[in-house]
């Protein structure tokens, strides 16, 4: 029976760091850019938008579909920075799980 109290314990403060874990992801920026850094987006650790900026030079009332593209491009990327930022960050805890 104590085996298992002990591993009640383990598994609580995993799940305690791991909770850590993701608010300090939550709480960090990641930056995400088109071709030539045209168009930069900055989302939170938790994909949340917190700003996406133009160069005027993509700026085109006639040309909106490579606007949108690029806008795509740049958060795409900054998805993926959060993605492995977080696979770094807590798939460490994985090869910590007691069972």
């Amino acid at each position: 029976m104590m085996n298992m109290q002990n591993l009640m314990k383990q598994a609580q403060k995993m799940q305690k760091q791991m909770e850590q874990s993701q608010n300090e992801l939550a709480a960090m920026e990641f930056v995400g850019k088109s071709a030539q850094d045209l168009v930069v987006a900055t989302l939170t650790g938790d994909k949340k938008i917190v700003r996406i900026d133009f160069n005027p030079a993509v700026v085109d009332a006639e040309d909106t579909e490579t606007l949108s593209d690029m806008t795509s491009q740049a958060i795409n990327a900054a998805l993926e920075e959060i993605d492995q930022a977080t696979k770094k960050k807590l798939g460490a805890f994985a090869g910590k799980l007691p069972f």
